[in-house]
């Protein structure tokens, strides 16, 4: 049986968690806002986003079959295009919504 939580259980709940994360993403930048960081901060933050984008388009790539109909064609022309407008704009938000909006319209076309 489940138990409704109370208006001020959630609200508190909510305020609880927006400053944790409030905390955790201004850290970094209170420790090191006097002195240049650590050789190890300086490589994660030039190699890290590189490596999850590769773990993302494999994941995404992952339950992709080839093999049938459409062969893969949705998710191969979505990324292509993904890439594609990151290229050319350098603007994340524009690559990722426009190669999910692409994928979206080709899985439902063919």
């Amino acid at each position: 049986m489940t138990q409704a939580l109370s208006l001020s259980a959630v609200v508190t709940a909510t305020i609880v968690s927006a400053l944790v994360i409030l905390a955790t993403r201004a850290f970094p930048f209170a420790l090191f806002s006097r002195r240049n960081p650590p050789r190890i901060i300086r490589f994660i933050e030039k190699y890290i986003p590189p490596m999850v984008m590769a773990i993302l388009v494999v994941y995404c790539l992952k339950d992709t079959c080839f093999t049938e109909k459409p062969w893969g064609i949705p998710s191969l022309t979505a990324l292509a295009l993904t890439i594609f407008l990151h290229v050319w704009k350098r603007n994340p938000m524009i690559s990722i919504f426009g190669g999910t909006l692409l994928y979206m319209i080709l899985s439902r076309i063919l």
